[in-house]
């Protein structure tokens, strides 16, 4: 089990309870503000350090994909801690609504994500603009990873144009009807002709990324 100096193990320990609290990862602001450090370097330091030493790993899961947890380190000889593994390079071809649908923007930039996360299939990633997925753990600000395909079952987050502009929601086939739900109580659902000509799906979610800053 690896050694932590007091300072790391305090971070470890609010990073901890913080998720515990609010179901996500504090900002590197908010750790620096916590501890008093004046720049963020000093954070990603620690970040990097815990990280190596195999006390913080990302949860990458579809529903509550952007907890960062910090289990007990514990790992036999010679296995390498989570964190470690191969990243891979998707597109990030835009940004989609989790409020309203929003047109989705091509971009020629790429963002890693863990080689776990990836089947079989192809994927990219969108930047999700909008709160209306908020009680899933998707915020405002999230890159959302996405697989493609054009079907999926009830309860699966989607992403779907609607009218060629892109949202993400909670699928729900109804017979003649689809409803796009949102995770959260103060916008409403979508409700679609199943077989309109202007709706699509484009892929399902098989994770959430965010970006310490």
């Amino acid at each position: 089990m690896p050694i932590l100096t007091p300072k790391q193990k305090d971070i470890l320990d609010y990073i901890t309870k913080f998720s515990g609290k609010h179901g996500y990862a504090p900002s590197q602001h908010e750790i620096a503000k916590h501890f008093g450090f004046k720049s963020l370097g000093t954070v990603q330091n620690y970040l990097v350090r815990l990280e190596r030493q195999g006390a913080l790993r990302k949860t990458w899961n579809a529903r509550r994909g952007t907890q960062v947890v910090a289990p007990q380190p514990q790992y036999s000889e010679g296995r390498k801690p989570e964190s470690a593994l191969t990243a891979v390079s998707l597109p990030l071809l835009g940004r989609v609504a989790a409020g309203r649908p929003i047109e989705a923007v091509q971009s020629d930039e790429t963002i890693d994500v863990p080689a776990t996360m990836i089947k079989a299939g192809s994927h990219f990633v969108l930047k999700v603009k909008g709160d209306s997925m908020i009680e899933d753990g998707i915020l405002d600000g999230d890159y959302v990873v996405i697989k493609k395909q054009l079907t999926a079952e009830n309860g699966q987050t989607v992403v779907a144009l609607i009218n060629n502009e892109a949202t993400i929601k909670t699928y729900y086939n109804k017979g003649s009807k689809v409803e796009l739900h949102p995770q959260n109580s103060k916008y409403k659902p979508i409700i679609i002709e199943s077989d309109a000509d202007d709706f699509k799906i484009e892929g399902i979610l098989k994770g959430v990324i965010r970006l310490c800053r």
